[in-house]
């Protein structure tokens, strides 16, 4: 089975959407077995997936509102996960 051009931006976007959703059922649930407000490492992997599938899905879209909205993210994504990283140096 082939998908066609316009099925596969579709399935890229949902997959986008479904990572940025999924890291907030993430949090909630890590934080609900920690008993305490956390926000796991997995957090900033799923924001960037999703966030780098959904600015994909906008540039085929050629929604200048979409893109602006998600070009930003991953570079706050990437710098959390780079604070967390230098965190752990420091520790050790």
């Amino acid at each position: 089975m082939t998908l066609s051009r316009e099925v596969l931006w579709l399935v890229i976007g949902f997959a986008g959407q479904i990572a940025c959703a999924g890291r907030f059922v993430l949090q909630w649930l890590y934080s609900e077995y920690k008993k305490r407000s956390v926000i796991p490492v997995s957090f900033w992997y799923l924001s960037i997936v999703g966030s780098t599938l959904l600015f994909a899905y906008a540039i085929y879209r050629q929604d200048p509102v979409f893109i602006a909205g998600q070009a930003f993210g991953s570079i706050v994504y990437l710098r959390n996960l780079q604070l967390i990283a230098k965190s752990k140096n420091i520790k050790e």
